[in-house]
């Protein structure tokens, strides 16, 4: 099934940092596509080599890198970064799916 024909999911996200016990609303987004977070980072843990805490970031991190990426290819950080970007995504994948034969 190409990503035409995947359900569209939705996330917010909000961002807070803590102060002196305080939580201080800082930022909130909403963000969206085709990918399941919450079955990434299952398949994340079920390697074995990484915590559901650090999985989650990881999955949020890397989707959120690549939505940004893709809004400005032009950007020439972004450009200079992006074939290491897809070999580090491709690699996560090969793990991931490695893992599941």
């Amino acid at each position: 099934m190409n990503s035409e024909n995947k359900p569209k999911r939705s996330y917010h996200f909000q961002v807070c940092e803590v102060e002196n016990n305080k939580v201080k609303d800082d930022f909130c987004f909403n963000f969206g596509g085709h990918h399941d977070l919450a079955h990434l980072v299952e398949k994340a843990v079920a390697v074995g080599n990484i915590t559901e805490k650090h999985a989650k970031q990881l999955v949020c991190g890397v989707r959120l890198l690549h939505h940004a990426m893709k809004k400005y290819p032009e950007n020439e950080a972004i450009k200079a970064f992006a074939p290491k970007f897809k070999e580090f995504k491709d690699a996560l994948k090969a793990q991931a799916n490695a893992n599941e034969k």
